[in-house]
């Protein structure tokens, strides 16, 4: 991102192979000339840990010169901050007290149920008599021998009526091979 800006940081890089040594000199060559630095590319390879070659742009957005730096590392730690330390971070948030409360809202499932409880109470109330027990043996049987209608309304062919489909369809191919047969050997002559 930084050299799309045209903000240039360069890090230390060492160079073992003749390649490496070209990698090099093509990095130094695109940073702009400090006469406080005589060669880049052997600054370059110079830098400490901790050592950067800078080159930011200018108010006009113009590069700026090269210049040696030492790059300041992060302000952060590795591992868990004790409750004290979370406690002032958390009164320091411009955000404090803001998230402090829970609120349990009513979600759209409870809605619902609580809908279907209400609509049910009262037809139990009534005596109305319940709706009969689905699902028997008898019931799974005689669906899956005579079919059955699906949830939305469509019609599910049980093993009787699969069984005739199917001995219609295999009388009407057979009828109709016959016939084809005999039409074209009437029209094209039968040989023997």
């Amino acid at each position: 991102v930084l050299a799309q800006l045209g903000n240039r940081v360069q890090h230390a890089l060492r160079a073992f192979t003749p390649r490496d040594q070209k990698a090099v000199k093509s990095a130094a060559s695109t940073m702009r000339a400090n006469p406080a630095i005589p060669d880049m590319a052997t600054a370059i390879t110079e830098l400490a840990v901790g050592e950067a070659l800078v080159s930011l742009l200018d108010e006009k957005g113009r590069p700026g010169v090269t210049q040696r730096v030492y790059v300041i590392p992060p302000g952060s730690r590795i591992g868990p901050i004790d409750d004290a330390e979370r406690a002032a971070l958390v009164r320091g948030s411009p955000l404090a007290g803001r998230y402090d409360t829970t609120e349990d809202r009513e979600s759209a499932y409870e809605k619902l149920r609580a809908r279907t409880e209400s609509t049910a109470a009262p037809a139990e109330a009534a005596g109305a008599p319940a709706a009969p027990a689905e699902g028997g043996l008898m019931d799974g049987l005689k669906d899956m021998v005579f079919g059955s209608t699906g949830p939305r309304g469509g019609r599910r062919p049980g093993l009787a009526e699969a069984a005739a489909a199917s001995a219609v369809r295999t009388i009407g191919s057979s009828l109709g091979r016959q016939l084809v047969r005999g039409v074209l050997g009437s029209l094209l002559g039968r040989r023997r």
